[in-house]
């Protein structure tokens, strides 16, 4: 069951290490990895979150605003990139047995595609973040971006 203590474990400073497809629709293409940081705060008593990741590779900042409903018990995850000035559509979903599944639908290079954003492996000094494209509707999905945070030396939670 979600709660809006799900992203509890979030706050706070992180390191990342990203690992990110050259073409997020190519299965061949090859991988990038890159540094970058992230600092999470928690709003509204927890029932939402505002992060900011750093990729000074990318010369790009991103953000997300993610908020619980307490009437659906789900959270939308909505992102926002320093490169384009825009919010993307949200993707929508919950926590369940310490995994949490988010879908929602965009388009990528002029293609309609299915948004999965999965958050696995949290702990309180580390989690996982995937993002993966369907074209197909959601039969299949190509998994192009990965984000393994891990907090920095010394650095509490929260």
């Amino acid at each position: 069951m979600s709660s809006p203590h799900d992203f509890d474990f979030f706050h706070g400073a992180w390191d990342v290490r990203h690992r990110r497809r050259t073409d997020f629709l190519d299965p061949d293409s090859d991988w990038t990895e890159f540094p970058g940081t992230s600092r999470c705060l928690p709003l509204f008593d927890g029932t939402a979150n505002l992060d900011e990741v750093d990729m000074p590779r990318l010369s790009a900042k991103g953000a997300t605003l993610r908020l619980f409903d307490p009437a659906t018990e789900r959270w939308s995850l909505n992102w926002a990139s320093s490169i384009s000035g825009t919010l993307f559509p949200p993707v929508f979903g919950r926590f369940e047995d310490g995994r949490g599944a988010f879908y929602g639908d965009d388009t990528h290079d002029g293609k309609e595609v299915r948004v999965r954003f999965v958050w696995s492996g949290i702990s309180a000094t580390s989690a996982r973040w995937e993002q993966a494209f369907s074209v197909d509707g959601g039969d299949t999905w190509l998994t192009n971006w990965i984000m393994e945070f891990t907090r920095p030396s010394g650095t509490p939670a929260g």
